[in-house]
């Protein structure tokens, strides 16, 4: 047999499209051309796809060898086409039967002794190989990553050999079996080691139970990271849908993913030097950013105005969408971007603006440049705005630990059900006619409304924003109709919006 047709998986943004293999041996001088629109890494394929067959004892062809990846006109990147590659020679030179390829999918780095190296992208690929009914074949290092899939029959091999055995029906893989439905609450940092900051505790409470954003400004020392870094603690529990769609996207990132933090929610805290293309995603081949990797989970800016105002007015539309969408020259690709925004930022440049009197020398006008480096459209789309105070010395010294971590979600995971159950979805994305529907507020609340939107000069988007979180105050407080209390202290929550915004 002179072609040998192998089916394999290409990554386009989260999809998994099928590629085919073929491979074709010809009569001629000995040549070896890979077609398909290859990238380089698929291109120096032939150098190490040589190396592991002539390394694991197979003879390679001494022939014209072509190979076709197919679709043409989908770019293909990586080093996992290196195993149907081999494959498709051996079964095209007849080292190898080829009447069980149709059965399985392949994908796996070969190093040059004809080891298999992990692949980015397992989970992604296993889920549409297990949809077209297949078998996958992929290196063992994957193989936890993509038994996150119910169901799917995973065969993981260290090496080439052990395909090849498994293929001429001399030595089954076994398949894989993961270990990773572990239902127990991830191990969060504890709210309760956060002394005083009762009214940013209760901020983050809010947040977490209706899928707020947040913009904490207060001085140095104020407890800001400390409260962010035990924000994922507060929110409800993953579900299925939202733990796979999570893992994912972290499989398709650089980092990869590793099937220990499967239904823990991602907690991503770029520096403020990221660039545009770090924080939203790109590239020639268009890889996740963090607020994408932050996908069901916390995207943590501290010291907002220290990141480049291009990077920060990139945030304005996936804030609203929750999807963000990459276009270059030869590719396209749409990523989901359902985070929740938490960021930090001092009051101004040295930090002690209203605090620790007498230590501020900042003049009016080194204030209004630091507040200015975010955009007022920006800080409209964040849904509350706190302002964090010193800890006062006697919180201080107190040693009783305040509430803790896990009282705190239990009534955040009580009003997400409450909200579910009404609404299908968080008061966070609720739309304009959602609003209309869910968030009425009674006589005296809607009073109260008007005048603060006199008062504060609020935007049409802030006083939605406003509704909505008095909409989650109400659910915290198991109460169907918004009154006058849950309207006020929504309220509160948007003083940056004019008065408090301005040095």
């Amino acid at each position: 047999m002179s072609l040998a047709v192998l089916h394999s998986r290409a990554l386009a943004g989260m999809d998994a499209p099928e590629v085919t293999v073929e491979v074709h041996l010809s009569g001629g001088l000995p040549s070896f051309t890979i077609v398909g629109l290859p990238e380089t890494e698929v291109k120096e394929s032939r150098d190490r796809v040589r190396a592991a067959l002539v390394n694991a004892h197979f003879e390679f062809p001494a022939r014209r060898l072509t190979v076709n990846l197919a679709p043409a006109d989908l770019p293909k990147e990586s080093g996992r086409f290196d195993l149907p590659i081999a494959l498709g020679i051996l079964a095209a030179s007849g080292q190898l039967p080829a009447d069980r390829l149709e059965e399985y999918e392949f994908a796996g780095e070969l190093s040059l002794t004809g080891d298999l190296r992990p692949i980015r992208g397992a989970l992604a690929m296993t889920y549409k190989a297990h949809r077209c009914r297949r078998a996958f074949v992929l290196p063992r290092a994957s193989a936890e990553e993509a038994s996150l899939v119910r169901d799917a029959q995973i065969l993981p091999a260290k090496t080439l050999l052990e395909v090849c055995a498994h293929l001429a029906r001399r030595e089954s893989l076994q398949p894989y079996i993961g270990e990773t439905a572990a239902t127990t609450q991830p191990d969060y940092p504890d709210l309760a080691d956060v002394k005083g900051q009762a009214h940013a505790k209760r901020a983050l409470e809010i947040a977490a139970a209706g899928g707020h954003s947040l913009l904490m400004v207060g001085p140095p020392g104020a407890g800001k990271s400390m409260l962010a870094a035990r924000f994922p603690g507060l929110l409800p529990p993953m579900s299925d849908a939202e733990a796979l769609e999570s893992a994912a996207l972290q499989s398709l990132g650089s980092g990869g993913f590793r099937a220990e933090r499967f239904r823990r929610r991602p907690f991503r805290a770029p520096h403020h030097s990221a660039s545009s293309v770090a924080l939203v995603g790109g590239g020639s081949d268009p890889r996740p950013g963090e607020i994408s990797l932050a996908h069901h989970g916390v995207l943590f800016l501290d010291e907002l105005p220290e990141f480049e105002r291009k990077v920060l007015e990139m945030l304005r539309e996936p804030l609203e969408s929750g999807r963000v969408a990459i276009s270059r020259a030869a590719r396209q690709a749409e990523f989901p971007a359902r985070f929740q925004l938490i960021a930090a930022m001092n009051p101004c440049p040295c930090g002690y603006l209203g605090h620790f009197a007498g230590r501020c020398r900042c003049t009016p006008d080194q204030v209004a440049r630091y507040r200015g480096r975010i955009s007022g459209p920006l800080v409209d789309r964040i849904d509350i705005h706190l302002e964090v105070h010193a800890v006062p010395q006697e919180d201080l010294l107190k040693h009783a630990p305040g509430a803790a971590s896990g009282e705190v979600r239990e009534r955040v995971a009580a009003a997400h059900r409450v909200q579910i159950d009404r609404q299908d979805k968080t008061n966070s994305a609720l739309s304009t006619r959602d609003i209309d529907k869910w968030c009425r507020p009674d006589t005296a609340a809607e009073s109260l409304l008007r005048q603060a939107i006199a008062r504060l000069n609020l935007s049409a988007r802030a006083y939605h924003r406003v509704l909505k979180l008095a909409r989650t105050i109400a659910d915290l407080a198991g109460s169907e109709a918004i009154a006058v209390a849950h309207v006020a202290e929504a309220i509160q929550y948007r003083k940056l919006d004019r008065m408090a915004w301005r040095p």
